[in-house]
């Protein structure tokens, strides 16, 4: 992603400009996108491990409970300045269309060879595997001007996400429902603000979030042979995960409030300075999009069919492997050799917009 972009998923605009505005990057937010993008690829790691072992299966559920709302979050957050501003707008297809076009396209290929599926279609309507993300923050981003200026708009979309829990009919079209159930995270993430980060950075929450993640683990083991895991997906309705049309209306809220106590546990954690793996929060979309080749790739390569990949030093190898596989994703020699794809400029695209009486030219404010 490019320096202006401050979390590389979603390819934020910058916010809202201050008196003296800096162009360094907040090296607290580079440290967390890092972490959660290691924690996507563990996690995906971990999925073929599930079965055999009851440990993997609730880490696993576990990260699902809060990694995707942190990113979601911090999305919302450094999309607060977003307008319909021509410029802005270049962005959003620049960051978001061309990569989700791009990969989408890639991913249905790669799949026809992996499920041996060589019929499947090409459709830009049914995001798979990872696009998902893109389709929503773009449907996400072109709303948030209406979410700044509705009246309690964090329980207003708390309410949409429980409405859709209820609708099995909204169907995967850009993966709507999962789209509309993981809204209330990026509505909160644009009623934020950085102080808000600050307080949950104290070093009292930072002890407190020991017992508390412990807790959610043990909550979790317990959960395995008790409830499905395709809850924290969020993009399945109610009845579609075998439950009463109602148990959405419960669920739904009950998930977000313990998402957002593990959310803010796992940024108390983060770092505020800079580290080794600061830079590499520059380059986190080019880590998400490209580590579900090789998750896909090892699957369909046998590599989980030894039993000693499904032993606790196995699992360990594994987890290792992930996070250091992901960790090569974000560098900058990748992002370098792909930029072309996944944040193209596209400046020839547009027609050049005459500044409007009495305001600086684009090209002069960046």
């Amino acid at each position: 992603m490019s320096q202006q972009a401050v979390t590389d998923l979603a390819r934020e605009p910058a916010a809202p400009p201050s008196p003296a505005p800096s162009r360094q990057r907040d090296a607290f937010f580079d440290n967390a996108k890092y972490a959660a993008i290691v924690l996507v690829a563990m996690g995906h790691a971990w999925e073929p491990l599930r079965d055999g072992s009851r440990t993997v299966s609730a880490a696993y559920m576990l990260v699902y409970a809060f990694h995707m709302p942190a990113f979601i979050i911090v999305s919302g957050y450094f999309s607060r300045g977003f307008d319909h501003r021509p410029d802005r707008l270049r962005r959003l297809v620049g960051g978001l269309v061309v990569p989700y076009v791009v990969f989408e396209t890639a991913y249905t290929f790669f799949t026809r060879w992996t499920d041996q599926e060589p019929d499947r279609p090409v459709s830009l309507l049914d995001p798979l595997y990872l696009t998902w993300f893109l389709a929503a923050v773009f449907l996400w981003r072109l709303t948030t001007p209406l979410w700044q200026r509705v009246r309690m708009p964090v329980p207003l979309a708390l309410g949409v996400a429980m409405l859709a829990t209820l609708s099995p009919s909204i169907g995967n079209d850009l993966d709507l429902q999962r789209a509309l159930q993981f809204l209330p995270y990026f509505v909160l993430g644009l009623s934020l603000k950085p102080e808000h980060f600050r307080l949950v950075r104290r070093r009292a929450v930072r002890i407190a979030a020991v017992p508390v993640f412990a807790g959610a683990f043990a909550v979790a083991y317990w959960a395995v042979p008790r409830m499905t895991g395709s809850w924290f997906y969020h993009r399945d309705s109610a009845e579609e995960l075998g439950a009463p049309a109602w148990y959405g209306l419960v669920m739904t809220p009950v998930l977000f409030v313990c998402s957002l106590l593990l959310v803010a546990c796992f940024l108390s954690w983060v770092p505020g300075r800079r580290m080794w793996c600061t830079a590499l929060g520059a380059g986190t979309l080019y880590g998400y999009l490209l580590h579900g080749f090789l998750a896909q790739g090892a699957k369909y390569g046998g590599w989980y069919d030894s039993a000693w990949a499904h032993r606790p030093l196995g699992a360990v190898v594994i987890t290792v492997v992930a996070a250091a596989v992901v960790t090569v994703l974000c560098t900058p020699p990748v992002r370098r050799a792909l930029r072309f794809v996944v944040e193209p400029d596209l400046r020839w695209l547009f027609r050049r917009e005459a500044p409007a009486p009495g305001r600086e030219p684009v090209a002069a404010r960046e």
